[in-house]
């Protein structure tokens, strides 16, 4: 069952990965203030989020909100398999 409902979130995500994303709860670890990213697309959102933390960035809170209201978020640990298991596949249109 785990693997059907990570098949359904990963398919949802590729269909879905040029729609409008906002990222929460992203630390920059020199001012130790919550930073504001603007609207990008959910791609580009997971990629960020993955690979934050080599760009001084805390993202063990943050949250990626994408579609619909109800959509489920992303979680960082989230975006991190999907960069992983898709990479620039994320980015492509």
């Amino acid at each position: 069952m785990l693997l059907a409902l990570d098949d359904a979130i990963s398919m949802a995500v590729l269909t879905g990965r040029d729609a409008a994303a906002e990222i929460f709860g992203v630390i920059d670890l020199s001012s130790k203030l919550e930073t504001r990213i603007n609207v990008i697309s959910l791609g580009r959102a997971i990629q960020f989020v993955a690979n934050a933390s080599v760009l001084g960035y805390d993202v063990r809170r943050a949250m990626v909100m994408y579609g619909e209201r109800g959509t489920p978020s992303l979680r960082a640990w989230e975006c991190e398999h999907l960069w992983a298991q898709y990479g620039g596949a994320l980015l492509q249109p």
